[in-house]
């Protein structure tokens, strides 16, 4: 199986350029799964140059079957209708009847079959099936018999109606459905409830997210597939006038484009906007605009990349964690089910590393499984570990990821109007006396830079005649003391500390040193080396050498000459990487191994994601699960941190972050090494990664997962301030 997992978010929803260019130069195709008949400009099913989006589809256009459920051949409405009456006669039910003749009709046979059972038998099927089925599973086989409209239409109403309101809900069918669904599900809405869809709307939200919903109602998205260049051009401009150019945001603006303009065009301005101002379009949304109008924006963008991608996500979610979203999962298996299951599927297993067959079974039970089953319609595990749109999915994002630019944002910059003597005079009246004053302390230190930190050391000294580490280290205790003081050291001497850390004593935190030698470039790692040699009066090669082996032992030490080539790839090279890895895949153990460290702890991580994609090429295989599949222990987590950190280092780090916490008692160590060395650098970034990945941002989950260990709040507090924000 190809894996994407942890390239960067807005990657793996791109539109994608035409499938495998050539690399100059290039051999010729001999992968028989890149070559397949179905790679001919095609991908999971989509035309490479326009996915599927909320209004992908014309009164002009036909689109590709890619569902799951389609009609059966030899259809007879009134057998069926018999067959259910039988099914629920008498005492109990046969609800393996039930759900097999339901999921084997597509919506339209159903209601064929609705009408010809009130026919036969006077009685209405919909009421018969709630009276005789209990439960999801009742929920998902009523959920069936409706028409798509008016199962929309009933998501809706549900989603408004009561003391709350379920804006996911709202989000994920307004930004994903094209205008003729739109105008369907409004007429079908007031069929059914003799009231305006929009009406209910307006009552039920407020403000920008309000009137975005409303524009989205209206069902008039441009159609016609045309890309104007020159309103390409302009609409750029306004788009980042009305957001990064300005101090507040045009809200408006981001409405009329984003909520009217074609799916190709929008396609084009993605591409250029990036281009011009090296940030996508999904960052700017995130820094600019907020809440439920931030959600559906960016929903609207997911889709209008690649719907299957979003629902995949969004089917994810519904069943990761404790407990399962679902009449989330019920809505998007019947809504896709006759449209896109297939791409979906196939997106899924791309992005999370298992089927979506093996997730639902895992996280359902009984005739509600079955059915999901049956309308997911097959495990792709079950076909083999590779299969074709897998390989040429991965290759196409690899070569993406290797050409898009990603603004590393900081949650830490200089103070203004910053006075290091002040500093070091309010810092020194914090700890005089009785009792220390711990408010103060974290205001100034986790406020400032730390290069401002360094001047206030310097101050300190210089006025008062005291070292501030000391005088820290006396007045402060426990988790805020480690904190603090790892602030107000410079990021070198902090790096050697957390190696020593992870060597002194009877275990070794191979982690931690993986994590370090990974992430940090040739210059961070040079200056951590000559901090350890100073501070310890060893080489940190030396105490490598002595506290690990084998060969996790030579991978450490070739990461810690910090050697590691700079630029950009070189293509021919790369080519002849790939051919290397690939071939070494079918060494022993050892020599594989080698080879990997020879290629993956010297090369540039520019240059390694073109090795990567070629890997693709040449094995069908995705260069991280070989790692996962044939390697273990150490080496295999140093090559997989490799690996994770080349696709995307914030995403990385969001994983470390989440395991630092999650369950019983926190890493703290990781916590503070991760928040402190990252903080000037893209902890904005790995925010958002962790929102993404894990559904809850990451100031909410430091909240939660420090409160047991931190009584007085102190600790949780700086951490806080280091986060820079929820998200």
């Amino acid at each position: 199986m190809s894996s994407l997992r942890g390239l960067p978010l807005q990657l793996l929803s791109q539109p994608l350029p035409p499938l495998l260019p050539s690399p100059p130069p290039s051999p010729p195709l001999s992968s028989p799964l890149l070559s397949s008949p179905r790679a001919n400009g095609t991908l999971c099913g989509l035309n490479l140059t326009s996915c599927p989006s909320p209004s992908a589809s014309s009164s002009n256009s036909v689109m590709v079957f890619r569902g799951t459920i389609s009609a059966a051949p030899d259809f007879d409405p009134s057998a069926d209708a018999e067959a259910l009456y039988a099914a629920m006669k008498g005492l109990g039910s046969d609800k393996d009847a039930i759900l097999d003749l339901v999921t084997s009709r597509s919506n339209a046979q159903r209601q064929e079959v609705i009408t010809a059972y009130k026919s036969n038998f006077g009685k209405d099927l919909i009421e018969d099936l709630k009276y005789e089925l209990t439960g999801k599973f009742e929920r998902l086989i009523v959920s069936l018999m409706r028409t798509p409209a008016f199962h929309d239409a009933k998501e809706v109403k549900d989603a408004v109606k009561g003391a709350g309101t379920d804006e996911k809900c709202l989000i994920e069918i307004l930004s994903s459905r094209n205008n003729q669904q739109v105008h369907d599900m409004v007429a079908a809405y007031r069929e059914a409830y003799g009231r305006e869809m929009e009406d209910d709307i307006i009552a039920d939200t407020t403000g920008h997210f309000r009137k975005m919903l409303v524009v989205l109602l209206q069902g008039t998205r441009d159609e016609s597939g045309s890309v104007d260049e020159e309103l390409v051009a302009e609409d750029i401009q306004d788009l980042f006038a009305a957001g990064e150019e300005q101090w507040g945001t045009d809200e408006a603006k981001f409405i009329m484009i984003l909520g009217n303009r074609s799916i190709p065009h929008l396609h084009k301005v993605f591409e250029e906007y990036e281009k011009a101002y090296e940030t996508t379009i999904e960052d700017s949304i995130k820094s600019e605009l907020s809440g439920d109008f931030e959600r559906l924006m960016l929903a609207v963008v997911q889709c209008i990349r690649s719907v299957p991608m979003y629902f995949a996500k969004r089917l994810y979610k519904s069943m990761k964690g404790l407990g399962t979203a679902d009449n989330t999962l019920i809505r998007i298996m019947i809504g896709r089910s006759e449209i896109d299951m297939l791409d979906v599927r196939e997106c899924f297993r791309l992005r999370y590393e298992k089927s979506l067959y093996n997730m639902i079974k895992d996280d359902t039970s009984g005739d509600y499984k079955r059915t999901l089953l049956n309308l997911c319609g097959g495990d792709d595990d079950l076909a083999g570990e590779f299969f074709p749109e897998a390989a040429q999915l991965a290759y196409k994002m690899w070569e993406i990821s290797s050409t898009t630019k990603v603004k590393l944002r900081p949650t830490v910059r200089p103070a203004s109007d910053y006075d290091p003597a002040a500093d070091a005079q309010a810092l020194r009246k914090a700890m005089k006396g009785f009792g220390t004053d711990e408010d103060t302390i974290i205001e100034i230190v986790a406020n400032r830079s730390n290069a401002q930190r360094q001047e206030i050391r310097q101050a300190f000294k210089s006025l008062l005649g005291r070292d501030l580490m000391k005088d820290l280290k006396s007045e402060l205790s426990k988790n805020l003391e480690r904190l603090i003081l790892a602030l107000m050291m410079t990021p070198a001497e902090f790096d050697a500390k957390m190696m020593r850390k992870a060597m002194e004593g009877a275990g070794t935190d191979e982690h931690a040193l993986i994590e370090i030698l990974v992430t940090r470039n040739n210059e961070e790692i040079q200056a951590m080396s000559e901090a350890y040699l100073h501070g310890y009066k060893k080489s940190l090669e030396d105490a490598i050498q002595s506290d690990t082996s084998g060969l996790f032992c030579r991978i450490l030490t070739s990461l810690v000459q910090g050697a590691r080539e700079e630029g950009p790839a070189d293509y021919d090279r790369a080519d002849s990487d790939a051919q290397e890895l690939g071939e070494a895949c079918n060494a022993e153990s050892d020599e594989m191994e080698i080879k990997f460290m020879s290629i993956l702890c010297t090369r540039s991580f520019p240059h390694l994601r073109r090795v990567f994609q070629e890997f693709v090429r040449y094995t069908n295989k995705d260069i991280e699960q070989i790692i996962k599949k044939e390697m273990s222990g150490d080496v295999k987590n140093a090559f997989y941190a490799i690996v994770r950190s080349v696709k995307n280092q914030p995403s990385y780090f969001a994983d470390r972050l989440y395991k630092a916490m999650k369950g019983l008692g926190t890493d703290d160590r990781a916590l503070i090494r991760i928040m402190v060395s990252r903080c000037e650098v893209d902890l904005f970034n790995i925010r958002k990664e962790f929102k993404e990945t894990h559904d809850t941002s990451l100031h909410d989950f430091i909240q939660v997962e420090t409160s047991l260990s931190d009584t007085s709040g102190d600790y949780r507090k700086t951490l806080l301030i280091l986060c820079g924000g929820e998200d």
